[in-house]
């Protein structure tokens, strides 16, 4: 199964960026993204260390309640 976060640019360099989500953050590749602009404040799909679609923000904070709800079942 695939499983992917949403993320928050934080700043782009090149072909990566500082993403943060839930005061975390992490060096992602944009490699599979490079037909995309991509600015500080977007809202990524992280999968293992690479973004892999440019999302909205209320797709972000749909995906994260989902998550939560997920986590407050374990």
């Amino acid at each position: 199964m695939c499983f992917t976060i949403p993320m928050r640019v934080v700043a782009v360099d090149g072909l990566s960026a500082l993403c943060e989500a839930k005061g975390t953050t992490r060096s992602v590749s944009l490699f599979l993204l490079q037909h995309e602009s991509i600015a500080p404040g977007d809202m990524l799909l992280i999968h293992l260390d690479s973004a892999v679609q440019k999302v909205s923000a209320d797709e972000a904070r749909a995906t994260w309640a989902l998550i939560d709800e997920i986590l407050a079942l374990g």
